[in-house]
């Protein structure tokens, strides 16, 4: 049996990813407490439905599934089955907003405020979070972008032959991107941010990709990280990885990275791999 548990931060957007599961056909549980998981889906094997993907809901409000999930786990793995952490997570500014907009209590501290809340939780859940095996940040994902990245993350843990190619720029003052496979730093390329006349503009600009991609250095890494990439490319579909997600950084995310992420475009869609393109970070500076 596939056994997704579903963690992470109160407000990270886990019953949104919940519900995209269950459309999926995942049968889903809610705050299962974790001694009940092994007779729970020792009930779901003896059942006459047909069951092979669960989902179970677990996180700062099952206290006791904080003390006790690692040999849960152990012994669900070595029943057999294949279990796999999905952590969902956002900035905590992005949580406190959420919280404010929706008038809720943060379920960590019964009295304490909501930044208290999640400074708690995120200790709690720091073990947790290491064991994950897809950390998702869900902090500039609206609701229909979280349902199709979970799906996508999903489906591409089963081997669907589908390859989808997630390129995405951003600007290493905003941070890293957590739901990143693979992060490239561009940061040693000119920056067109000192050029008067193109620091107005994103990398979408003509004028601002044609300074970036003439320069010498910008050839030379086009060169080796494109070679680099169609050799991953090959070797995650052998694996049967459908989904991969590419993040290419610069200082802002305005320039640079944007430049590149469009040619990484053009390079992917000749490989007959179906590419998404987000530039997370070009509004910002």
């Amino acid at each position: 049996m596939r056994i997704l548990i579903i963690t992470g931060l109160s407000g990270s957007g886990k019953s949104t990813a919940v519900r995209a599961l269950e459309d999926e056909g995942f049968f889903c549980l809610d705050n299962l407490p974790v001694t009940l998981i092994p007779t729970f889906i020792e009930l779901v094997e003896k059942s006459k439905e047909r069951v092979g993907n669960v989902a179970l809901v677990m996180d700062i409000r099952g206290r006791d599934f904080l003390k006790g999930f690692e040999k849960v786990f152990q012994e669900l793995g070595e029943a057999g089955h294949l279990v796999e952490v999905i952590f969902f997570d956002a900035t905590d500014e992005v949580l406190i907003r959420r919280f404010s907009e929706t008038r809720r209590r943060h379920p960590a501290l019964e009295n304490g405020s909501v930044p208290e809340g999640i400074r708690f939780e995120r200790e709690q859940l720091a073990g947790l979070r290491r064991l994950a095996s897809t950390i998702i940040d869900t902090s500039e994902l609206n609701v229909h972008q979280l349902k199709d990245l979970v799906i996508a993350r999903v489906k591409g843990e089963q081997g669907a032959r589908e390859m989808t190619v997630h390129l995405q720029s951003f600007g290493y003052r905003f941070g890293i991107p957590l739901e990143s496979d693979l992060v490239m730093d561009v940061r040693f390329l000119p920056n067109p941010h000192f050029v008067p006349e193109l620091k107005p503009f994103t990398g979408l600009d003509p004028g601002v990709r044609q300074y970036v991609l003439d320069k010498p250095e910008t050839g030379q890494f086009m060169e080796k990280f494109q070679a680099l990439l169609g050799f991953l490319l090959a070797g995650y579909r052998r694996e049967g990885k459908s989904y991969l997600t590419v993040s290419i950084g610069c200082t802002g995310g305005k320039h640079r990275s944007v430049v590149i992420v469009e040619e990484l475009r053009n390079f992917c869609e000749a490989m007959k791999v179906k590419v998404k393109v987000t530039h997370r970070d070009t509004e910002k500076g």
